[in-house]
């Protein structure tokens, strides 16, 4: 499995940025996604996450409200809509994946076998 992860970028506080993690080597609707983030010097922390076959989603409350993840299983292709953004959300962002039928509260709780590289998020306030 291999994951790649794009978008990030510099924006506002206010403003929006959607990421995209690109799936591939195994079937994709097997997988449940997740996005992680994390700040130089601080624990890696759980943001997003997403069932294989998209019917449930899970959201940290930091970002609940404000960031939206959907996927397109066609495209092999998980997307985080981040709207709203706050300087507390610069980070890192990552994408993992979990060979799992899990939904609902355990997806925030699965051992991601799967890592991508990260892509910088910075919001300037």
């Amino acid at each position: 499995v291999q994951l790649q992860a794009y978008g990030g970028g510099l924006v506002q506080a206010g403003g929006s940025l959607t990421l995209s993690c690109v799936f591939s080597g195994r079937t994709f609707d097997d997988y449940a996604i997740g996005w992680f983030r994390q700040v130089s010097g601080k624990e890696r922390e759980f943001v997003a996450a997403i069932s294989g076959k998209g019917g449930s989603t899970r959201y940290a409350d930091s970002v609940k409200d404000r960031f939206t993840i959907s996927r397109d299983n066609a495209k092999n292709t998980v997307y985080p809509q981040m709207n709203s953004l706050k300087p507390e959300d610069t980070a890192v962002y990552y994408c993992a994946a979990d060979r799992t039928t899990a939904v609902g509260y355990m997806l925030p709780l699965l051992v991601y076998d799967y890592w991508g590289h990260g892509t910088q998020v910075t919001v300037s306030s």
